[in-house]
């Protein structure tokens, strides 16, 4: 009978080191909530960029504060965009403030391919959580993730809300700025997955939020859908 409270005490031990294998090396955090946005019309600035210059290994994405422009943060460098005049406008600073910002940082990645059967986001969202899973990432936490290769084609917006302006839709927000489709090009795109941030940080109908980068001062945004193509690879915080 003495032994019983020794392998109790032993499965307690185990069961905090299992909980710090899934969390020391990444810890997902975000200032701003969508629902403010849509509900309230709060759109002010909650954070200022230049808090994380000096993180390493950071990534973030989310919108600048006014909604005007979208924020994506690449290993410590942002790729950041904005709308000026009739064009778009890679801004490479930490110098403004975000009204949404969702990161954490992250020293090692995992490579994983994906499955040729795994083509629309709706496919790919289901393949993140059970990558994850096999992966010793607990999915019942918020976590990052980094998609890369040649895609078959996306749809971006890089918003510019209109001053004054207190009625929110998500029609509204993905029109108001610029936005289009590219097809066949590469990508880096990162994402944060959760089941639990609906209209925090993902929309009510995602279980994920994405925006990407492209290479050259390309395109630089938020991601409303996707088609995935052959051999891309979906990048993991690697826990072990």
């Amino acid at each position: 009978m003495k032994q019983l409270p020794i392998l109790f005490l032993l499965f307690f031990l185990f069961s905090c080191q299992t909980e710090k294998k899934e969390t020391k090396f990444f810890k997902v955090a975000y200032k701003g909530a969508l629902k403010n946005m849509m509900q309230k019309g709060d759109i002010s600035g909650k954070v200022e960029l230049s808090k994380f210059k000096e993180v390493n290994n950071f990534y973030a994405l989310g919108a600048f504060e006014n909604l005007k422009g979208e924020i994506q943060i690449f290993n410590s460098k942002p790729h950041n965009s904005l709308v000026s005049g009739n064009s778009l406008k890679i801004d490479k600073t930490f110098s403004k403030k975000a009204t949404l910002l969702v990161y954490a940082s992250v020293k090692k990645w995992k490579n994983i391919k994906i499955p040729a059967e795994v083509i629309t986001y709706e496919q790919f969202e289901k393949f993140i959580k059970k990558a994850a899973s096999e992966n010793e990432i607990n999915t019942e936490e918020p976590f990052p993730f980094l998609l890369e290769g040649k895609i078959q084609k996306f749809d971006w917006h890089v918003i510019n809300w209109r001053d004054g302006d207190t009625i929110h839709t998500h029609k509204k927000h993905k029109t108001k700025g610029m936005y289009g489709t590219i097809k066949n090009k590469k990508v880096e795109m990162l994402g944060f997955y959760s089941e639990k941030h609906k209209a925090i940080f993902t929309h009510h109908t995602r279980n994920s939020h994405i925006h990407v980068k492209m290479a050259k001062n390309g395109v630089a945004g938020h991601v409303d859908d996707l088609l995935l193509d052959i051999g891309m690879t979906l990048k993991l915080p690697n826990v072990n």
